[in-house]
């Protein structure tokens, strides 16, 4: 296999749930040893959490497994004096340490990013948090939800008779997740140059609203406020949803040479010269008296008929696909989207892999998520903790 980005960077995983170990796994599936500093007895709070019990009670559930391949599990109680001396020795050979802990609780454990740069001063720490470290909401508590009703994400979702309307897979968490990756790839490129470390602050309150961007800016700039129009897009008509004979079809004429082939496609060259329909702005504002003419000719056919017709004549469409049809489909197969990783005690799993493709330095999953503290003697090994000490610290609770 060729040689993996991160080889060699050790990262300090003291996150739960998904926007941190997000973020890790995708430093982990380009080759750093990413370590999960975990509660001994429960570890991550996704160990519980997912459809199967039975996955729950091993913790080892569908949540987990989602986020934490390539990665070392180590249990450590950081709360007691004999397993924050261990953590600081951990720190001492760290490159990264990544926590989603509310602001201020790294600090009453005594390990503040002030006291580890004493230790380490090359370590990249990255606190993320629902809101950030500071301001008047620092110290609120925070989930994806609470985030996508506070960001304006759920207020410009659904339409008139739904709204607002969240997104239905946790948007807000991942998108912080994938920012504090990003943070941290930079932040490494920097210390690779300067030798300096730095503390890294990721709200994901901050992190969803570029998201938002062209709403955001014809807000900003334009003064004009978004309007929920469901599945049509905002920024051309037709561009949306419709009905097909078998279904829904997605269409995007975003420009004017597309509208015109749709017209041709459709077999309705009058609505060319309509005045309604003729120019770009015009026709958003008569996208309802336009959908229902597209409409009647498009039941005459179904979505994959009419999918292959457009595409062919330059107008971008494609079939609204459930998400297991989405996951099966020939080109997620052809990317390599998902690998199937053997899990001892569970099985062969599907799990996600590296989306970006390297030619030089490709990501993969090597491992498959750890089970509770499988990791915990080989980890303690290498800052020169005995086998014989194993014993009594797990009996101390320690680990």
């Amino acid at each position: 296999m060729s040689e993996q980005m991160l080889k060699g960077v050790r990262v300090l995983d003291l996150t739960n749930v998904l926007a941190g170990p997000f973020a890790t796994l995708h430093l982990a599936l380009l080759g750093a040893e990413v370590i999960k500093i975990e509660r001994p007895g429960s570890g991550d709070l996704a160990r519980k959490l997912g459809t199967l019990t039975e996955l729950n009670e091993q913790l080892m559930g569908t949540s987990f497994l989602a986020q934490n391949a390539n990665k070392k599990s180590v249990t450590l109680n950081t709360k007691s004096p004999e397993g924050k001396e261990i953590f600081l020795k951990l720190v001492k050979d760290a490159d990264v340490l990544v926590e989603n802990f509310r602001p201020g609780v790294m600090d009453r454990l005594g390990l503040s990013y002030d006291i580890l740069k004493e230790i380490n001063p090359g370590l990249v720490y990255c606190a993320i948090s629902g809101f950030g470290q500071t301001g008047p909401d620092a110290h609120k508590p925070a989930y994806d939800q609470i985030i996508q009703g506070l960001s304006g994400e759920m207020a410009v979702n659904g339409d008139e008779r739904l709204n607002p309307l969240r997104a239905g897979f946790p948007v807000c968490d991942t998108v912080g997740g994938l920012n504090a990756a990003f943070a941290i790839m930079a932040a490494l490129y920097h210390r690779e140059r300067t030798g300096q470390g730095q503390f890294i602050d990721i709200a994901m309150l901050d992190s969803i609203m570029p998201l938002m961007g062209w709403v955001a800016a014809n807000l900003l700039i334009a003064k004009r406020e978004p309007q929920p129009m469901g599945n049509d897009n905002f920024t051309a008509a037709p561009s949306g949803v419709f009905i097909t004979k078998d279904g829904h079809i997605n269409i995007a004429a975003n420009k004017q040479e597309q509208w015109e082939s749709v017209c041709d496609v459709l077999d309705l060259p009058g609505l060319k010269s309509d005045p309604r329909f003729q120019e770009r702005d015009i026709r958003k504002q008569n996208r309802k008296a336009l959908t229902p003419l597209l409409e009647a000719k498009l039941i005459e056919r179904g979505t994959q008929d009419w999918v292959e017709l457009l595409n062919a004549n330059g107008v971008p469409s494609g079939a609204i696909l459930s998400l297991e049809e989405a996951l099966k489909q020939p080109q997620i197969k052809h990317r390599q989207t998902l690998k199937d990783v053997a899990i001892d005690g569970i099985g062969s799993v599907p799990l996600f892999t590296l989306t970006a493709k390297f030619d030089q330095t490709p990501g993969d999953i090597t491992s498959p998520p750890p089970r509770l503290s499988a990791h915990t003697a080989e980890v303690l090994a290498s800052i020169g903790i005995e086998e014989d000490k194993l014993a009594d610290l797990t009996a101390r609770h320690v680990i």
